[in-house]
C-alpha cells in the first residue's frame, strides 16, 4: 500500500473516513485543519488517517480506517506506523489518539505500536453523537486516550 498526502482541493474519501467516524459533521469540522494520508493500492484508496496539530508539540490521529475488504492484512499498523514517522520528521514531541472503549482490536493495536493509555473521557461519545454506537457487541460510551511520546 502506497500513503501519500490528500492534494489540496482533492475530495476526502469519505466513505473510508465514515468507517472511523459515523458523524460527517464532526469530521468536517477537524478535516479543515488537518492533513489527510491517504493509503492506496492500484490508485484506489483503501485506508485513511488524519493527523491534527493540537499543541505547538502535539498532534493527534484524528481517524484511522481501512476498508472493508483489505482488513486484517495489517494495514491498519502500517498507517499508525506511517502516521508515527510523519509525527516524528515534523518535530513533535507527543502523538495522540482515542478511541471508544468497545473499540477492543484499535486499542490492542495502538498499544502494540506504542501507544499507552493516558486517560478517558467519560460519556464522550453518548454525549457527542445522536445515535448510540455498538462495537463488538458494546455500547460505545466512553473515549480511551492513548499517547505515543517521542524520545528526546
Amino acid at each position: 500500500m502506497l500513503i501519500r498526502k490528500l492534494n489540496p482541493g482533492e475530495t476526502p474519501p469519505w466513505k473510508l473516513l465514515e468507517i472511523a467516524d459515523p458523524c460527517r459533521i464532526i469530521v468536517e469540522g477537524y478535516i479543515k485543519s488537518s492533513t489527510v494520508y491517504v493509503g492506496e493500492e492500484s490508485g484506489e484508496a483503501i485506508a485513511v488517517y488524519v493527523l491534527k496539530e493540537t499543541k505547538k508539540v502535539v498532534v493527534e490521529i484524528m481517524s484511522v480506517a481501512v476498508h472493508e475488504d483489505f482488513q486484517g492484512k495489517g494495514l491498519g499498523k502500517q498507517l499508525i506506523s506511517h502516521a508515527i514517522e510523519e509525527a516524528s520528521k515534523r518535530g513533535y514531541a507527543q502523538l495522540e489518539i482515542g478511541t471508544g472503549n468497545s473499540s477492543i482490536y484499535q486499542l490492542k493495536l495502538y498499544q502494540q505500536c506504542g501507544f499507552r493509555i493516558v486517560g478517558v473521557d467519560f460519556d464522550y461519545f453518548t454525549r457527542s453523537y445522536d445515535e448510540p454506537i455498538y462495537e463488538n457487541g458494546l455500547l460505545c460510551r466512553d473515549m480511551i486516550r492513548l499517547c505515543y511520546t517521542f524520545e528526546s
